[in-house]
């Protein structure tokens, strides 16, 4: 039992930064994995970044390495995404996951809860 609420979406210009979080509550989280995924009306959704919780171990995609990063705040319980370097293609819904255990992938079916999602814009 994990819910999961995002903030921290908006517009902003191409290059510029916006920082991501995902707040977590309902059950220990010391065993788990939050990511996040990138939703964009018509195509599937796109593995961005994740992170075990109890090691701090991340996995990021290849679109998004050296640009993106994502950390954890156990004390909050929260996942945070920090993305500089925005480009246009970075737009869509940004949805937040989380599944038990403490592995890495990217497979989107492995995820078991998921947040409503934070819309970010990036304009040209």
């Amino acid at each position: 039992q994990v819910q999961l609420e995002e903030s921290g979406g908006g517009l902003v210009q191409s290059g510029g930064s916006l920082r991501l979080s995902c707040s977590a509550s309902g059950r220990s989280f010391d065993t788990i994995t939050m990511g996040w995924f990138r939703q964009v009306p018509g195509k599937e959704r796109d593995f961005v970044a994740a992170i075990s919780w109890k090691e701090g171990r991340t996995l990021y995609s290849d679109s998004v390495k050296g640009r993106f990063t994502i950390s954890r705040d156990n004390g909050k319980n929260t996942a945070w995404l920090q993305m500089d370097s925005l480009k246009p293609d970075d737009s869509g819904n940004y949805v937040c996951t989380a599944r038990r255990g403490m592995g890495l992938n990217t497979a989107s079916e492995t995820y078991e809860y998921w947040g409503q999602g934070a819309q970010v814009t990036v304009s040209s």
